[in-house]
């Protein structure tokens, strides 16, 4: 396995996983990490989280860029990974339609990769935990990945994860047969387009936001969607309606509101402007037995891209419920 220096910079590296080819041809996917120094890792094994590797999943027509959030994780001690999955970010490649797929059980083969190099192969028995942290897109994707391999994490943690369509289920249900003939017909024909932008002024500090973010992996009004990849999404979130049943903990954070429109309102900075938080929140109960919903008013889309107060706020929730469920198991506890 051979890391080289990421975008990121020094403290940060990269390595790109092989994957099966598909219909377009070559499939990558790409495993970041943050360095540590000698003294560094002395520090990290104190901490509270000194046992623990966290994997976190990017959304739609999104990369990892959040060296914050990096930072959260390796203060309390543990090691953090970020993948960028096939045809996004650093794994997209020429040949390539942004972000297309047809299954979101496809990602398995991304996210199998990824938690091998490190160390969480299925029977690797490293006495390490998992905690998985994912945003909208990657937050659906990755509970229908925690449902399918019981055992595998012991938290997870979703950032705004996109659990029902903006216009509920029932909407959901009424668009589906069109989508899934549209899929069979013309899988990639393009929607029509629906991001005008106004997330991208919110966050990226070439507009209005705090953020550097390159717009070749983080398109300014986001990538075409198209038939098949928006009748797979339909159907994990169909999947999710039913009830999953995640054996982990589960941290959902979510924005008090949404603001979704077609012109631009001071609200939006403030806002949820991509998701109808309520909706969500009315499904984040059916991810598993142990769920816990933090909602928090003036919060982003992406909650720890909000303004620095409620960031700090969102971290402060996240430290909370780890001192309870992110503990390290003491001897004498019931299994």
């Amino acid at each position: 396995m051979s890391w080289r220096p990421d975008v990121l910079g020094e403290k940060y590296e990269q390595t790109t996983l092989e994957l099966e080819p598909d219909a377009q041809g070559e499939v990558v996917a790409t495993l970041v990490r943050r360095t540590r120094s000698l003294w560094q890792r002395l520090a990290a094994s104190v901490r509270p989280l000194s046992d623990v590797d966290v994997l976190y999943v990017h959304g739609w027509a999104d990369y990892f860029f959040q060296t914050e959030l990096a930072e959260l994780w390796e203060q309390l001690g543990a090691r953090f990974h970020a993948l960028d999955l096939r045809k996004y970010g650093r794994s997209l490649r020429e040949h390539q339609t942004p972000g297309f797929i047809s299954d979101l059980a496809t990602y398995d083969e991304d996210i199998d990769a990824a938690l091998e190099v490190m160390g969480h192969a299925p029977d690797a028995g490293n006495g390490r935990r998992l905690i998985v942290m994912a945003h909208s897109t990657g937050g659906l994707t990755m509970s229908l990945w925690a449902h399918r391999h019981p055992g595998r994490v012991a938290a997870l943690v979703l950032n705004s994860p996109w659990l029902e369509f903006q216009i509920g289920g029932v909407g959901r249900e009424v668009l589906t047969p069109m989508l899934e003939l549209g899929a069979r017909i013309s899988p990639l024909r393009s929607l029509p387009q629906v991001d005008f932008g106004f997330y991208t002024r919110t966050i990226s500090n070439r507009f209005e936001g705090e953020w550097e973010i390159d717009p070749r992996w983080r398109p300014d009004q986001g990538a075409a969607t198209h038939s098949a990849w928006l009748a797979a999404v339909f159907a994990g979130q169909r999947r999710v309606a039913t009830g999953l049943s995640i054996d982990a903990p589960v941290l959902v954070l979510l924005s008090s509101r949404s603001t979704i429109q077609r012109t631009w309102s001071e609200q939006m900075r403030s806002s949820d402007i991509v998701l109808n938080v309520d909706e969500v929140a009315q499904r984040v109960p059916q991810l598993g037995s142990c769920v816990t919903l933090v909602r928090l008013d003036g919060a982003l889309h992406d909650v720890l891209l909000s303004a620095k107060p409620v960031r700090e706020k969102a971290k402060g929730e996240i430290h909370r419920w780890l001192g309870g469920y992110g503990r390290k198991p003491k001897s004498g506890d019931a299994d």
